[in-house]
């Protein structure tokens, strides 16, 4: 159903951002795009009638002047701006003085992380939030470190970004392999897990699991130097997977381990869930959110206990009656709160809202 004639999406070149573009589509009649790439064929929907290339970068002073003369042209109804970041920070001075209502979702690490690197990055933060006429996050943590860095913005909604469907429920005797999928970069601590995983080649009882290491980033040569000098023998690098192949990865795995510093919903975490391994995951606040450790899933207290942890999960998920008991509490958690089409819908109804103000 359409709620808004004329809608512009502000975000980075991302397949967060392309798969938010594909599902909002069908509720606009027409859709713009301003962000510093382009989405592939794929996630390009029919109605997407005009791209604005922008460079986020915090020198790129003139972003914000491109930003507005497109605005003018296209003339959007309501805009929604994705990262409280630069991305925020020029969308918000190319909105300034024009009566279009925003919704501005934040992400992660942009409320999470980046406020704590000066006091410069906090004031740009707590104005991005402020200046949006709603705010949403994908986790209650993330939405109370919203509102302490601006007590007076508007209103927090919970949306997550879900899954497609629920995936095919997996069949018992899968392999014995565990996924890494998170980036290769130190936010997300692939080197504590390689490491954790050299304690598990060394104990008998676990020599039929493997660790399948799949993404890339800046640490990726150092990674496989760490799985070399460690003379691990049985980790694969999958490098960077499509989203079919990724599918494959968590369907033939029963142990998804993502150990990140910081996070907020990981569609990661959601993916995995829904394919019925078991997380086990990092003692992060959005973690709990999705994960009793113990009932449904595992988490890691302090990072150093990473090799315990481990090996507890393969223990449990050895057995696939007790692998199963959590998978379904994981794939009922998926299905009720975290489906595309559900949480779509909530940024629909959202919209609506917003633009029955200014009718």
């Amino acid at each position: 159903m359409t709620v808004v004639e004329r809608l512009l999406v502000v975000g980075s070149a991302s397949v967060h951002t392309w798969r938010y573009l594909a599902g909002i589509a069908p509720h606009a009649k027409e859709v713009y795009l301003a962000s510093n790439g382009e989405p592939p064929p794929e996630l390009t929907p029919a109605n997407l009638l005009g791209v604005c290339k922008l460079d986020f970068s915090l020198k790129a002073f003139g972003s914000a002047a491109k930003l507005a003369g497109f605005v003018d042209a296209v003339e959007p109804q309501l805009a929604h701006v994705h990262q409280a970041n630069s991305v925020a920070w020029h969308a918000f001075r190319a909105l300034k003085n024009r009566a279009i209502p925003s919704v501005l979702t934040a992400w992660g690490s942009d409320v999470l992380l980046l406020p704590k690197q000066n006091a410069l990055m906090r004031r740009m933060v707590s104005a991005n939030l402020a200046a949006a006429s709603a705010l949403t996050a994908d986790s209650f943590h993330l939405a109370a470190q919203m509102r302490e860095l601006a007590p007076n913005a508007s209103s927090i909604d919970i949306v997550y970004f879900g899954i497609d469907a629920l995936p095919v429920e997996p069949a018992p005797g899968r392999p014995k392999k565990v996924l890494s999928c998170r980036l290769h970069k130190s936010l997300y601590r692939i080197d504590k897990i390689i490491a954790a995983w050299a304690a598990i080649e060394a104990q008998p009882q676990f020599k039929d699991w493997q660790l399948t290491i799949a993404a890339s980033g800046p640490e990726t040569d150092a990674l496989r130097a760490q799985a070399a000098r460690l003379k691990l023998r049985r980790v694969d690098f999958a490098g960077f997977v499509s989203p079919q192949k990724l599918a494959e990865l968590y369907a033939e795995s029963r142990v998804f381990v993502s150990v990140p510093e910081s996070d907020a919903t990981s569609v990661s975490l959601l993916e995995a869930m829904g394919h019925g391994c078991l997380p086990l995951l990092s003692n992060l606040p959005a973690n709990g959110e999705w994960v009793l450790d113990g009932v449904n899933g595992r988490i890691v207290p302090d990072i150093a206990n990473l090799p315990s942890a481990l090996a507890e999960s393969l223990e449990w998920a050895s057995c696939d009656a007790k692998l199963a008991e959590a998978a379904a509490i994981n794939r009922r958690l998926v299905e009720t709160r975290a489906l595309n089409s559900a949480n779509v819908a909530r940024y629909a109804a959202l919209y609506k809202k917003l633009l029955s103000r200014t009718a």
